[in-house]
């Protein structure tokens, strides 16, 4: 899978061990930034991610900040994203099988033995579709009326 990666300057040091997961279980990933822990603003990489995976270039993207919440929040601007905060693996699973999530949000501030497991579950889940379909199709429909 490719996927898109980037990280705010509290997020860095995770999304480093982050991408030598990705490297060690076989997926071509890009990395955004920040590539350091000097202070950055997290909608600036969140939006670049983003417009990736909005794009086509990249099949799912992965955003970390503090709390996962500013990169959520900016990611879910971009027309055709549907980022999701994940503290689990079950989380990070609902977004994929009924929300057709294709960016995944993470805290630092959270940052343990829980962050493999999320992440593994997030690239490995489809999409259920079905009854989950005629939902995000209604969130797609929401972002026609902005």
């Amino acid at each position: 899978m490719n996927i898109a990666i980037g990280a705010d300057n509290r997020g860095f040091a995770l999304k480093q061990e982050i991408m030598k997961l990705l490297a060690g279980a076989g997926h071509q990933y890009q990395d955004f930034g920040t590539y350091s822990e000097d202070a950055v603003d997290y909608p600036d990489i969140a939006q670049e991610v983003a417009k990736a995976v909005a794009g086509g270039r990249f099949e799912r993207g992965i955003l970390i900040c503090y709390t996962g919440n500013g990169m959520c929040i900016s990611a879910n601007k971009v027309k055709g994203i549907r980022a999701a905060l994940s503290h689990d693996a079950a989380t990070a699973r609902l977004a994929r099988q009924h929300n057709d999530a294709n960016i995944l949000c993470l805290g630092a501030i959270e940052a343990g033995q829980k962050i493999p497991e999320i992440v593994e579950t997030f690239l490995k889940t489809e999409f259920e579709g079905g009854r989950h379909l005629r939902r995000v199709n209604k969130i797609k429909a929401i972002e026609g009326d902005n």
